[in-house]
């Protein structure tokens, strides 16, 4: 599993579903560059059973990260109109009608390759066709990418375990926090604890308290 952490976060164009309703054939994280933050997350599939519980907690939670100019953004390896389908869904019948932050259709797998939350890889039998060796769904990753376009943090559970809104918005304070304090965030630090000067004398201070 490769570490994106202190990179660029890779770069794709491709369609997504946009404020619920609207499929735009050209979206890009790059539009945010210099202007928010993005939490951009993977899941494996539309149509599914963990996945919605998270989709809508975030849609839920929306508001929270708006005010910390944080878009997010999620992707699945299903094409734009499955999406759109299943944001056209009411929640009784298994849909995720209300969401209104994009998602992003990754159909070739190419996002989630480069990602590297691809569960499995592509190979060639013995005959010379090619296969697919695993399950050709993303893993949770889950990417916080800063306005320099760079990722931050990044976390990524096997696809029965649902992902934490708490933990995700704990670590956009804490990478808020430093940009605008220079002081380090330590173990289970939350907004309005107490932090700490990157230095001796400053373990030294947060220790003793």
């Amino acid at each position: 599993m490769s570490v994106l952490v202190g990179k660029k976060a890779p770069s794709f164009n491709t369609s997504a579903v946009i404020k619920g309703n609207q499929i735009v054939e050209d979206f890009s994280l790059e539009q945010y560059l210099g202007e928010k933050y993005v939490l951009f997350y993977f899941y494996p599939a539309d149509f599914t059973f963990v996945c919605p519980t998270e989709i809508l907690a975030f849609q839920e939670r929306l508001p929270e990260f708006e005010e910390r100019n944080v878009a997010v953004v999620g992707c699945s390896v299903d094409s734009a109109f499955s999406h759109w389908k299943w944001l056209q869904t009411e929640l009784k019948d298994g849909g995720i009608k209300g969401v209104k932050y994009p998602l992003v259709a990754d159909l070739s797998k190419t996002i989630s390759e480069n990602y590297d939350v691809l569960a499995g890889s592509y190979d060639y039998s013995e005959t010379g066709e090619s296969i697919f060796n695993g399950t050709p769904m993303a893993y949770r990753g889950l990417f916080l990418i800063d306005k320099e376009g760079v990722v931050r943090h990044q976390v990524v559970n096997d696809m029965p375990l649902g992902r934490s809104t708490d933990e995700a918005l704990r670590m956009i304070d804490a990478l808020q926090y430093y940009e605008e304090n220079g002081e380090v965030c330590p173990v289970n630090w939350k907004k309005g604890d107490k932090a700490l000067k990157p230095t001796q004398e400053g373990i030294a201070d947060y220790l003793s308290k």
